[in-house]
């Protein structure tokens, strides 16, 4: 079974593309910048996606122990970009326009020039896997002591964190920090360790939401989302709608309705619902299933790593792209605040896919090194007898 973990990994990400773009031709023609029929942003995906491949070869290829090796440098990187999303607040402060960093919808999560912008928070989490999976690699036996366990790691985790949510990007600094809780779990760091780690990162978030009064109204909204329809509710508002009048074999592909003008990020944040209401029922398990077998895949290929850090590492992209995937669906079905986070390989933006891409490259490595017993080789478990009373 985990030399066949390689084939359904590939099965899903090619099945989840393919359902993006396919989803993106009918929900961009509507959009803005859709371009109509010229299909302008199916095209800017499809561009991205060449990029991707691309850098889902090259990471394949390449020995996932070179990111041990250049882990700090890695980390380093990634903190620069993050840094450079800053300037737009420098630029309002000194009063000149940004030359790098671009604020949309409030955030200012951007970097680029011209129409050609990245995210670097969606690489800045690779880095700090990357960072965390090194870390525990190279301090085995030491994880359940105070300062190898929890403050040189939370001091990674922390920064990354902090230069995240900065941003004004909850929801990514959210994901980062139960990706980088869940990898200190599986090293084996004691549990009063993790709980300081949520706790902290619990105090972050309710002082974020606290900071930026649009997010806590967000938080509110899930609650009584028809009060809110009209306001900030709207998008989930209008999501649960399209799931509902999808039923159980959809509108048709390209019929559906809400993708009109009253679902606004129909084809980024919230596709999800538009598989709902075009493919109906069977195309959101179809989805699901999707992303259920890439997350056993994932597991299978990490269980297999031949060493601590592949398996670390393994894990933690995996857990990233699922966890992903689970916050996307959670808040397009109205069960979490929204958070403005893509369903990885189906929502337009290039950053979201070219690190997804980058990820499932590595886990492709680790595969390809991985230690895969057949049948024969695996250890006998012995049973024991039942002991049964002499009559």
């Amino acid at each position: 079974m985990a030399k066949r973990s390689i084939l359904f990994l590939i099965l899903a990400v090619f099945l989840l593309i393919g359902l993006g773009i396919t989803m993106l031709a009918s929900t961009s023609f509507f959009t803005k910048d859709g371009g109509g029929e010229e299909y302008v942003t199916v095209w800017k995906q499809v561009l991205w996606l060449g990029v991707a491949l691309v850098a889902c070869i090259a990471t394949a290829l390449v020995d996932y122990n070179l990111w041990f090796r250049w882990r700090w440098h890695l980390l380093a990187v990634a903190g620069f970009g993050l840094l450079l999303c800053y300037e737009w607040h420098i630029a309002q402060v000194l009063g000149y326009k940004p030359l790098l960093a671009a604020r949309v919808n409030g955030a200012s999560r951007w970097v680029g020039v011209g129409s050609m912008r990245i995210q670097p928070s969606e690489f800045a989490k690779i880095a700090l896997i990357i960072a965390l999976a090194a870390w525990f690699a190279s301090h085995e036996n030491l994880e359940r002591t105070l300062k190898h366990g929890l403050l040189l790691p939370g001091l990674i985790l922390g920064g990354i964190v902090a230069l995240i949510g900065g941003e004004v990007d909850l929801g990514n600094a959210t994901v980062a920090t139960a990706v980088g809780a869940g990898i200190m779990f599986v090293a084996g760091t004691r549990f009063r360790y993790l709980g300081i780690i949520g706790g902290a990162g619990v105090l972050a978030l309710i002082t974020g939401i606290f900071f930026a009064p649009n997010r806590f109204e967000r938080v509110m909204a899930v609650f009584e989302l028809e009060k809110h329809k009209d306001g900030i509710g709207l998008q989930q508002w209008v999501s649960w709608l399209a799931f509902g009048s999808g039923g159980l074999e959809g509108r048709g592909l390209g019929e559906g309705r809400m993708k009109l003008s009253y679902l606004p990020e129909a084809h980024t944040d919230f596709i999800f619902p538009m598989v709902g209401e075009e493919l109906g029922l069977w195309g959101v398990l179809g989805t699901v299933a999707a992303f259920v077998l890439l997350l056993f895949a994932g597991m299978c290929i990490s269980t297999y790593a031949p060493n601590r850090f592949g398996k670390l590492l393994g894990f933690g992209l995996t857990f990233l792209l699922s966890l992903e995937a689970l916050l996307n669906m959670g808040v397009t079905t109205a069960l979490l605040p929204n958070k403005g986070l893509p369903l990885p390989f189906v929502s337009y933006g290039g950053s979201s896919l070219l690190a997804a891409m980058v990820a499932v490259g590595v886990l492709i490595n680790i595969h390809r090194q991985g230690v895969h017993l057949t049948w024969d080789q695996l250890p006998v478990i012995r049973r024991k007898r039942r002991w049964t009373p002499q009559l």
